[in-house]
């Protein structure tokens, strides 16, 4: 997830925390719209994140 917010701060000049409340709210938003794939949604979003150490 890191490296995706990354990505989000340098292409857009958002704050990391804006990105990382936009990533959060995209993994919600695919978990509410496709509850199957809830559980693949959070391995992607939480690879490398830092609140998994």
């Amino acid at each position: 997830m890191n490296e995706l917010i990354e990505r989000l701060v340098k292409e857009t000049g958002i704050t990391p925390e804006q990105a990382k409340k936009a990533v959060e709210s995209i993994a919600n938003f695919v978990k509410e719209k496709f509850p199957m794939l809830g559980g693949a949604v959070d391995n992607i979003f939480s690879a490398g994140s830092k609140d998994n150490d």
